[in-house]
């Protein structure tokens, strides 16, 4: 993904390029914890990307994971909050061992992991806090009520973190969070063209249903 260059800069420009690189270093890390978890569930791997918070890995999905039912949905969704509990539990982890280990670099290595488990949990989706919580209703609720919650829950909480974040900028004058801002009402945005595609798709199927 090319916008890791304009990350690189900015970064750089505002002397943030080592803190920066720490936590590229831990998203590899936390994605690498969503490749594991999804190969131990006997998913296999199909693509991956570098992006500027990491790495975004694709799995291969299969026919008979969408057949088996769990609740409203299938097995597949129940494969999917699994792999996206995994990156944040990975923090976890690594947090809890380094604030037991002096080390060089020790804070900001807990500092890192930190910044990476708190932006993922923000359950907004395509973050790990949105997949979960998407995962969550799809199983409960069914596909068309969970994309729903999911797309209300996306736009009031990314027009409340505008609010709370545009206060944090003007307090600290730090541009990555700026850079943060932007990135989410970048991912906001998308996922609510894809919401609109989805529900011309769903009133299509109701349709011939009738």
């Amino acid at each position: 993904d090319l916008k890791i260059f304009i990350f690189l800069i900015l970064f750089y420009f505002t002397k943030q390029i080592e803190i920066y690189g720490f936590i590229m270093f831990f998203c590899i890390i936390h994605e690498l914890g969503h490749i594991f978890a999804g190969i131990l569930l006997k998913m296999k791997p199909q693509s991956v990307e570098l992006m500027p918070w990491g790495l975004s890995v694709q799995f291969k999905l299969f026919p008979k994971d969408y057949n088996e039912k769990v609740l409203k949905s299938n097995k597949l969704e129940l494969k999917k909050l699994l792999i996206a509990m995994a990156g944040p539990i990975v923090n976890c982890i690594l947090i809890i061992l380094f604030i037991n280990i002096k080390i060089k670099y020790q804070d900001i290595i807990v500092y890192s992991n930190m910044i990476i488990l708190i932006f993922n949990l923000i359950p907004i989706y395509p973050l790990d806090g949105g997949r979960i919580l998407k995962s969550i209703f799809k199983i409960t609720k069914g596909n068309v009520k969970a994309e729903k919650i999911s797309n209300v829950i996306n736009n009031s909480l990314i027009i409340i973190l505008t609010f709370l974040l545009g206060f944090t900028i003007y307090i600290f004058k730090n541009i990555s969070i700026i850079i943060i801002l932007i990135y989410l009402w970048y991912l906001v945005i998308k996922e609510n063209n894809k919401y609109k595609i989805k529900l011309r798709i769903y009133k299509v199927i109701l349709q011939n249903k009738e």
